[in-house]
C-alpha cells in the first residue's frame, strides 16, 4: 500500500495506477435467483406486476440510480444521481428502503437512515472508482497534513466517508470545496478527473487522489471527435469524471471541436439541462443507462451516446428478478457498524445541506 496522490505542484502527465475491479459475475443472488422455483414460473410481465405489487404491500421506496437499466428506473419511485438519491432517501417517511444502484449508494442510504430497513437487490455490485482508495491511506496523508481537509466523493467505502471531513457528489462538488478556507490543504478523492473539474472551476490547486471510474476513463477526446464529426452542429453534455472533459473545453475555446455547445455536468446537471434543452441533437458522454432517463425527460433532442460500450457492469447488475427477490424476502440488509456510520454520517450531512 502507498499514497498515490498528486501534489499541487506536479501537474504533467497522470498516470493512473492499476487496481483490481471487484467482480460481479455469477454472485450469490444470481445464483438465488437462477434456483428460485417461484420466479422459475414468471414471465417477464408478471415480475414486473408482482415487484409493483410488493412495493405497495410493504410500504418500499424503491430508489434507482440514473445508470440502472431501463426497466430498473422505470419501476423505482425516484430517479436520480447520487446527491438527489441520498437527499430522497433521508426524507423519505417510508421504513423500508429498496436502493437500486452500486454498493456504496445502499451504504449511504443506511447511513443518512439509520432508524429504516435498507435494502439492496445485489450486494456484490462494486464499484471500481470506490475500490481505488482505502481508509489506512487516508489516514496516512493525513498524518502528514494534520491541518488539511479531506473531501471525499461519495463514491467511496463507508469506512473512507468516516475518515473524511467532507463528502460531496459531482453536483455539488465545485461547492464543498469552494467552501473550505482557502487557506487548507485540501485532498480531493478518489476521482483525479472530477478534482481536475474542480480545480477548473473554483481556481484552486487540490491534492489529487489518483483513481478513476473504469467506464468514464475510457471515454476519449478521441471518442468525443469522432461522434462530433459525424453528428455536425450537436451539443455536448460530458460527465466531469471524463479525463478528456478538459482537451474538450480546450477545443471548443480553439474552434477544433465542430459542435454547437458544451456542458460539463453531473447526472443530474445533464437531467435539468435536458429538460429545457432546444438542441436537435445532444452528445452524451457518461454511462449510457443515462440516456433513457435523458430521452423520457425530452422528446424534442435526439440523445446520442459518444460510446455505445459505455456501460457499468455494476449497475447493470440489479435485474427486475433480483428487484423482485429483495422486496419478496426483504434481502439483502446494508447494515453500517455504529463506529464507521456515525463519523461517516457527519460527513454525509454536511454533503446533503451544500446545495449544487
Amino acid at each position: 500500500m502507498g499514497l498515490t496522490i498528486l501534489d499541487p505542484d506536479e501537474r504533467g502527465a497522470v498516470t493512473i495506477p492499476a487496481r483490481q475491479r471487484p467482480s460481479v459475475v455469477g454472485t450469490a443472488a444470481d445464483r438465488a435467483v437462477a434456483a428460485d422455483a417461484e420466479l422459475a414460473g414468471l414471465g417477464q410481465y408478471e415480475v414486473l406486476a408482482g415487484i409493483d405489487r410488493l412495493r405497495q404491500e410493504r410500504g418500499a421506496m424503491v430508489l434507482a440510480h440514473n445508470y440502472e437499466a431501463g426497466a430498473i428506473q422505470d419501476l423505482a419511485d425516484v430517479v436520480g444521481d447520487s446527491l438527489e438519491l441520498a437527499r430522497r432517501a433521508a426524507a423519505s417517511d417510508a421504513e423500508l428502503i429498496v436502493v437500486c444502484g452500486v454498493h456504496f449508494m445502499a451504504e449511504t442510504a443506511s447511513i443518512l437512515c439509520p432508524d429504516k430497513v435498507v435494502l439492496t437487490p445485489e450486494p456484490d455490485a462494486g464499484c471500481s472508482l470506490a475500490a481505488s482508495v482505502t481508509a489506512p491511506e487516508i489516514l496516512e496523508w493525513k498524518r502528514a497534513h494534520p491541518d488539511g481537509v479531506v473531501v471525499s466523493y461519495v463514491n467511496t467505502t463507508a469506512e473512507v466517508k468516516a475518515v473524511s471531513d467532507l463528502c460531496c457528489t459531482s453536483s455539488n462538488a465545485t461547492n464543498v470545496v469552494a467552501s473550505i478556507d482557502p487557506d487548507a490543504d485540501v485532498l480531493f478523492l478518489p476521482d483525479t478527473a472530477l478534482g481536475l473539474h474542480v480545480e477548473r472551476a473554483t481556481g484552486r490547486r487540490l491534492h489529487l487522489w489518483l483513481g478513476e471510474c473504469h467506464v468514464h476513463a475510457a471515454i476519449s477526446y478521441d471518442d468525443v471527435a469522432e461522434r462530433a464529426r459525424r453528428h455536425p452542429g450537436a451539443e455536448l453534455l460530458i460527465h466531469p469524471e471524463c479525463r478528456c472533459a478538459g482537451d474538450c473545453l480546450r477545443a471548443v475555446e480553439d474552434g477544433s471541436l465542430p459542435i454547437r455547445g458544451l456542458t460539463v455536468a453531473s447526472t443530474g446537471g445533464m437531467v435539468a439541462h435536458a429538460r429545457g434543452n432546444e438542441s436537435e441533437v445532444a452528445l452524451v458522454a457518461t454511462e449510457v443507462g443515462m440516456l433513457h432517463r435523458l430521452r423520457k425527460e425530452s422528446e424534442r433532442t435526439r440523445f446520442v451516446a459518444v460510446r455505445d460500450d459505455a456501460i457499468c457492469e455494476y449497475m447493470k447488475a440489479i435485474t427486475p428478478a433480483k428487484l423482485y427477490r429483495t422486496l419478496r424476502d426483504l434481502e439483502y440488509p446494508v447494515e453500517v457498524p455504529p463506529g464507521i456510520a456515525e463519523p461517516a454520517r457527519r460527513a454525509l450531512e454536511a454533503m446533503v445541506a451544500v446545495s449544487p
